[in-house]
């Protein structure tokens, strides 16, 4: 995969306030870039932005030079439930892209299999209603309709932060996976112990300044578990912090 994802002097901001000024980011393919910065700085303005939900008063996003193509970058939303309907199963919210665009129902019903197993989706969880699981099983999901439109970007944006320890270490294995298979991972975070055992770059948005991500965060106590997720490969010392916060949800 070849392309990186630009954002070139962003200039954005809502009902004529300035949020971005003249802001560039640039997300590699085949690996993980960590946006960090205070609430209010602008990481999720320019996330709207690189996924096309927000137009810029100026500037440009690009991958490899060209317009993004439709599909090209998916995004995953701090709270899940404010992108999904609420009549729909679990099954139909992951396969929703495909039926957008078409696909045949025995095609879709194989791509959403193999995308629910990535995240450990049994069939009896997407049988479900998001009423009826939690915000981790339902964070899943999400990202399973990310995964299954094949994107070459993913945009986190603060897509843990709702999440105990074992999911969000969980998830974080999952998009690690899909990194190292080519997909340009942006994630949006002000958890700097998680982003620095995630990422392989971290910006600061209020610095515009990127530096490398340290590789080894520090050690706590084990987090907690979840029962229908399997073991992650994320250091647990990262997710401690979350656990001694009150992030149990």
């Amino acid at each position: 995969m070849t392309g990186e994802l630009r954002a070139d002097g962003v200039h954005a901001g809502y009902d004529g306030t300035p949020v971005l000024r003249g802001v560039g980011v640039v997300v590699p393919p085949g690996a993980t870039t960590a946006l960090t910065g205070a609430s209010g700085s602008g990481k999720t303005t320019l996330a709207r932005v690189l996924t096309g939900l927000h137009s810029p008063a100026r500037g440009v996003v690009t991958i490899g030079g060209r317009p993004p193509r439709r599909g090209e970058i998916a995004m995953l939303f701090q709270s899940p439930r404010r992108g999904v309907d609420p009549r729909w199963t679990l099954e139909r919210i992951v396969g929703e892209p495909l039926l957008l665009r078409g696909v045949r129902r025995a095609q879709r019903r194989r791509a959403v299999a193999a995308a629910a197993e990535r995240v450990a989706l049994t069939p009896d969880l997407l049988a479900r209603r998001p009423h009826q699981v939690s915000d981790g099983q339902l964070q899943r999901a999400c990202l399973a309709r990310a995964l299954v439109q094949e994107p070459r970007y993913l945009v986190c944006d603060e897509m843990t932060s709702m999440l105990d320890p074992a999911t969000t270490a969980f998830l974080v294995g999952v998009l690690r996976e899909q990194a190292a298979q080519g997909t340009g991972v942006l994630a949006i975070s002000h958890d700097h112990d998680l982003v620095a055992a995630w990422a392989d770059t971290v910006v600061d948005l209020a610095a515009l300044a990127t530096t490398p991500a340290t590789t080894t965060p520090a050690t706590a106590g084990p987090a907690a578990t979840s029962p229908d997720l399997p073991e992650s490969p994320l250091p647990r010392g990262a997710m401690s912090h979350r656990a001694r916060s009150g992030h149990t949800r």
